[in-house]
């Protein structure tokens, strides 16, 4: 049977401006939707989960866990790029500082990672989990941009094409032999 690594997006947050994104935990509506996920990834038959430790990947990947009876393990750098110092941007300059991030993956372009950087960490992260859990399927929930940044560079795919098609919730799923992609889904 064949084993698959499935990265989460974590659900929908509730905005608080004046709270750094990092410390956002899940809406009402986040909390319905990660039911909905959680019966969409059980097709995949995951077999243990692995979450950033920010609240709003956490919460979500708390539900999964507890819908589909899977062992939690929270994982310290599974976490978002790394913008703790960043202020809450309008829209329009969030999506030109992102589009940016992507273009120019060796500068600091916000926050205090650079996209190579967010990168290589989050790749450390996920592969630490896939060797503690060799010949499994892997569910990790974790964030957008480190998402984009590893499944982009595993397939292809561009990476601002991806950011903008992941939906809060959303998962991708990665042979975990080839690096292939096998499904992405939204849930609304």
């Amino acid at each position: 049977m064949k084993k698959h690594l499935i990265l989460v997006k974590h659900s929908l947050p509730k905005i608080v401006k004046h709270i750094p994104a990092n410390k956002w935990k899940l809406s009402v509506e986040g909390k319905l939707r990660s039911h909905r996920l959680a019966e969409s990834i059980k097709h995949f038959q995951p077999e243990t989960i692995a979450s950033s430790n920010e609240p709003k990947a956490r919460g979500t990947a708390e539900i999964i866990a507890g819908l589909l009876h899977l062992r939690l393990h929270i994982v310290e750098d599974l976490h978002e790029h790394d913008r703790t110092d960043t202020p809450y941007l309008a829209h329009d300059r969030f999506q030109a500082s992102i589009r940016e991030f992507f273009q120019r993956p060796d500068q600091l372009i916000f926050g205090t990672e650079t996209a190579n950087e967010a990168h290589a960490r989050f790749v450390r992260a996920v592969h630490s989990v896939l060797e503690k859990h060799i010949n499994k399927t892997v569910v990790t929930v974790a964030h957008g941009t480190v998402i984009s940044l590893f499944v982009s560079r595993c397939t292809g795919l561009s990476e601002l094409f991806l950011w903008k098609e992941l939906g809060l919730p959303s998962f991708v799923v990665l042979d975990r032999h080839s690096n292939s992609l096998i499904a992405k889904v939204n849930i609304a």
